[in-house]
């Protein structure tokens, strides 16, 4: 028998909870006026990105933004502005805070996560344009009916082939295994990742995926490879800022591609 999270669903019927219906009520209990949230969004599981912003005086809270369990803040880098949530880790605190960003004005949502090496591609750090990623949570399940893989959609995936050429770090492409469970990563599950040539374990790429592909909404991920699952001493080291300023760089490269490619792309009728 199908388990109760493959069973009654009807992915061709919307929502009867929404997010925007939350955030209609959340600013009426909190007095708070509408306002909408940058076009384009990230999502900083790590928190490294936040930290280094608000310490540098760099980035503000957003005093309208009205998620119950976040903060947003907002910050300019190399001209554009962006809207930026730390610490929504894993599948479904990460899917949660994307469809109230996308509620609330968000067109592109870049998320910029840490990972474990699995098929090794060179010392850490280094970081991965997900193209698919291996569905071993539950929350793509709500959104997307069973399958082996949630993918990039195309159009995003063709603007990051030449994006990357200049970047000062490795951007690899390719597959990553989303979890739910970091600590049963098993050595039997690890080797069948790396037999799926799978090149990185995170915990938000296959949700957010099948949510930005189901509600036809705009989601990029990368993984930022930092670590060995802790089997060597000395592991987890980003680099400089925890790895803040790299990742910036990063998500500025992606955010003027995706620009480039709604500003070439035909009005919509």
């Amino acid at each position: 028998m199908n388990p109760p999270i493959l069973r009654s669903k009807s992915y061709d019927q919307p929502s009867v909870f929404r997010a925007e219906n939350l955030l209609r009520e959340a600013r009426r209990q909190k007095n708070l006026t509408e306002c909408n949230v940058p076009a384009i969004c990230l999502l900083d599981p790590d928190g490294d990105v936040v930290r280094m912003l608000v310490a540098q005086q760099q980035a503000e809270r957003d005093p309208y933004w009205a998620c119950y369990h976040t903060d947003l803040y907002t910050f300019h880098w190399e001209g554009l502005v962006y809207g930026v949530v730390g610490c929504a880790v894993g599948a479904s605190f990460a899917t949660l805070i994307a469809e109230q960003l996308f509620a609330s004005g968000c067109q592109l949502l870049i998320s910029v996560t840490s990972s474990g090496q699995i098929v090794p591609m060179g010392e850490p750090p280094y970081f991965v344009f997900i193209t698919r990623a291996l569905r071993d949570e539950g929350t793509s399940y709500h959104y997307l009916p069973p399958g082996d893989y949630a993918s990039l959609a195309p159009d995003l995936l063709a603007l990051g082939r030449d994006a990357f050429s200049a970047f000062s770090e490795p951007v690899l492409f390719g597959a990553t295994w989303t979890t739910d469970a970091p600590y049963r990563e098993t050595a039997h599950a690890i080797e069948q990742a790396r037999l799926a040539g799978i090149l990185a374990v995170e915990m938000e790429a296959a949700a957010l995926y099948a949510f930005g592909q189901s509600q036809q909404r705009h989601v990029i991920c990368f993984a930022h490879v930092t670590n060995q699952m802790a089997q060597i001493d000395g592991d987890f080291e980003k680099g400089e800022e925890n790895g803040s300023l790299t990742a910036l760089r990063l998500v500025a490269i992606t955010a003027r591609a995706w620009l480039a490619s709604q500003a070439q792309a035909p009005p919509s009728s």
